[in-house]
């Protein structure tokens, strides 16, 4: 029988129409914690790194690591090897993920109007209309960022998107279910020889899409009959040795009996293409903060030039701000800043998010600040003006520091 994906606006009984469909139709149940447990089983990575993938905000520096991608591929995988498999619902953001081209998969959208949302949450916890409104746009962010990432669309609900759409300010619980059960014995969605190969197509993607993304490519993958395109949607200098790499990475996969590559849409915005190496013995995850702007900005572009993706920011507030929503690898902390300073960011990162290797950078300084500093857990102090080389050569050594305690850790564990 059809595949059914099953998305929800919160307080649309989502969950109530999913175990209500499971039970009319004897399907298997997977959410998408089971994919992500699957995908962190399978490739030794996470699950909160996944999930956050899914539903977080991408990374200030992501478009240097490349890790949303990574988590995505990973996804990716999971989810097409489960796409061997028929009757089951598959309940969450995951099936968004599921080609429209395998015809016998079922998409299915529980929504209602903000004013419905808005009264159940307000009866169930007792709060103010406009408060449970706040909240639910809060709540709906994860779901626009995440269509937007896979659809260029702001709009979740949008109706392009799904085969049914079943307004819940209209529906029971059991009504919903009917309808769709009702739609899935339609002829359109029988198991076919041709869905079957979409499938398979989707697999082959999903495994060169994971054998680019582990090489620190990103690119689009789409799969037909063993043909594999490749889309590039940043700008590249060389784009015929970038051609080249794609090719003889994605043709090493089993499967492939060929591959072209094309330039997409995003290829002629700004946007640069970079390869992420996992093999450079510097921090992929730097965050400066210095109220210096062109100072900051410019070392930032400097450090760029040497293969270490940073951030920026200006004060304290926002450095832990950033620290405790995407933690860095590094950070090089200027002491003299305006709100917050950076003797209390050094104190309550250190205590907070203790394998963040902190470096000192002040241009007012003494020996009894650089005492306090190293005491409070900064790995290394230096004062400005600082030579770039010097500065690099103590990234790496903390990034070097870093590493070795976490395969510690890890060897422990």
């Amino acid at each position: 029988m059809p595949v059914i994906s099953l998305f929800y606006g919160s307080y649309c009984n989502g969950d109530e129409v999913a175990r209500e469909l499971v039970e009319m139709l004897g399907y298997d149940l997977v959410d998408d914690r089971e994919i992500v447990r699957e995908a962190s089983k399978r490739f030794k990575v996470e699950e909160s790194k996944l999930l956050k993938a899914m539903a977080g905000k991408p990374s200030v520096f992501n478009k240097f690591t490349h890790e949303r991608e990574r988590s995505l591929a990973f996804l990716r995988g999971a989810l097409a090897d489960r796409m061997r498999a028929d009757d089951f619902l598959l309940f969450g953001l995951i099936g968004h993920m599921i080609p429209r081209g395998i015809s016998h998969v079922l998409k299915v959208l529980t929504i209602a109007d903000m004013k419905h949302r808005a009264t159940v949450l307000s009866k169930k916890e007792n709060l103010d209309e406009k408060e449970a409104a706040r909240r639910i746009h809060r709540e709906d962010e994860s779901f626009v960022l995440w269509v937007e990432y896979l659809f260029k669309s702001k709009d979740p609900w949008s109706p392009e998107l799904y085969d049914i759409v079943l307004p819940m300010d209209k529906n029971s619980v059991e009504s919903a279910a009917i309808v769709v059960c009702d739609n899935i014995r339609s002829d359109v969605l029988r198991v076919t020889d041709a869905s079957r190969q979409a499938v398979e197509d989707f697999i082959l993607a999903a495994e060169v899409g994971l054998k680019l993304a582990l090489a620190g490519h990103d690119v689009g993958v789409e799969a037909e009959c063993g043909t594999v395109t490749l889309s590039i949607n940043k700008h590249v200098m060389r784009l015929s040795a970038l051609e080249q790499e794609l090719k003889a990475l994605a043709g090493k996969v089993s499967g492939v009996t060929g591959v072209e590559t094309r330039v997409g849409s995003g290829y002629y915005q700004s946007d640069v293409y970079r390869k992420f190496d996992f093999e450079l013995p510097v921090p992929s995850k730097v965050l400066l903060v210095d109220d210096e702007r062109e100072f900051v900005q410019t070392l930032s572009e400097r450090l760029q030039m040497r293969d270490m993706a940073s951030a920026v920011v200006y004060d304290g507030e926002e450095a832990l701000s950033l620290v405790a929503e995407d933690e860095p690898e590094v950070m090089v902390l200027d002491l003299k800043m305006p709100g917050i300073d950076g003797l209390e960011v050094l104190r309550r990162v250190k205590r907070e998010h203790p394998n963040v290797e902190v470096i000192v950078l002040t241009g007012h300084g003494s020996k009894e600040i650089e005492r306090e500093c190293l005491g409070l857990g900064a790995c290394a102090y230096l004062e400005k003006p600082v030579d770039i080389d010097t500065l690099t050569r103590t990234m790496k050594s903390a990034y070097r520091k870093l590493k070795d305690k976490k395969s510690r850790e890890s060897g422990e564990a």
